[in-house]
């Protein structure tokens, strides 16, 4: 499957699942949908054997939007998706509301505490130079979570061991939570800021996937930052910039028109 594929299934696999579920958040895995197919349709290396199945390790720090890694994971046959779409969010599924690595392989770190997978993965990054392997690891944030002051702690160490195996990629759609990032903490000069703490970085349009695989590709002396420009509900008109699709799911009777919209059928 092609990465533009992938991109649409996951998609249609995240308006299904939260139709379902009543649940949340679709907004937000809309805007990362294009990153992650490149990610785990052509980036990402496995194993060969062991256990892991991933050589390279992403982590989702931005764990609410954690269903389009899963289903990611399943497009790619790593995690069941019939199970996925009929038990995502329901009371005792493995499958829970914030990414977890609990009963699913592929996920390399459960998430939901902003700023937390951002630690994690320079701890990881700093693991394996220690070790002196070349796998790599890439932890992606949302623009509202670099907020958090635990995020730049963790990019003060990532400068300070030069770990050059370590990519950050910010979903920058200028959204958040409670409204415009901007209006609440402007942070539209992200280029600079992780310029200033030392990182190389690059900013690309994150619906771009030539420009994602170039980006994710890049070859760096030092710890990158991907400012990846994206739209909170891309994919679908009504919910393009919509921050209310930061908390609504697809209704039963819009569901077949969005899906067909999604197809290209509308």
């Amino acid at each position: 499957m092609n990465t533009i594929d992938l991109a649409e299934k996951i998609r249609e696999d995240c308006i299904i699942a939260t139709n379902k579920a009543r649940a949340s958040h679709i907004g937000s895995m809309f805007s990362i949908a294009d990153i992650l197919a490149v990610l785990y349709g052509e980036t990402l290396r496995q194993n060969k054997k062991g256990t892991d199945v991933f050589y390279d390790k992403f982590i989702l720090s931005k764990g609410h939007a954690g269903l389009a890694v899963y289903s990611a994971l399943a497009e790619i046959g790593v995690l069941n998706k019939e199970e996925l779409l009929s038990t995502y969010y329901q009371d005792g599924s493995k499958f829970s509301g914030h990414v977890s690595k609990t009963g699913n392989a592929g996920i390399e770190l459960s998430t939901g505490s902003l700023g937390q997978g951002v630690c994690a993965g320079v701890g990881m990054a700093l693991a394996r130079k220690l070790d002196k392997s070349d796998s790599k690891v890439f932890v992606l944030v949302g623009n509202g979570e670099c907020n958090e002051g635990s995020v730049w702690e963790a990019v003060m160490l990532a400068s300070a061991k030069k770990l050059d195996n370590f990519t950050i990629i910010i979903d920058d759609n200028h959204l958040q939570c409670m409204g415009d990032s901007k209006k609440i903490i402007d942070m539209s000069n992200m280029a600079e800021r992780f310029s200033a703490f030392g990182f190389e970085t690059i900013e690309i349009d994150g619906h771009n996937h030539k420009q994602i695989k170039l980006a994710l590709n890049k070859k760096h002396s030092l710890p990158l930052a991907i400012i990846a420009k994206t739209i909170k509900g891309k994919g679908v008109k009504m919910m393009e910039n919509n921050n209310d699709y930061h908390a609504k799911y697809v209704k039963d009777e819009e569901l077949d028109s969005v899906l067909a919209e999604l197809r290209g059928r509308a």
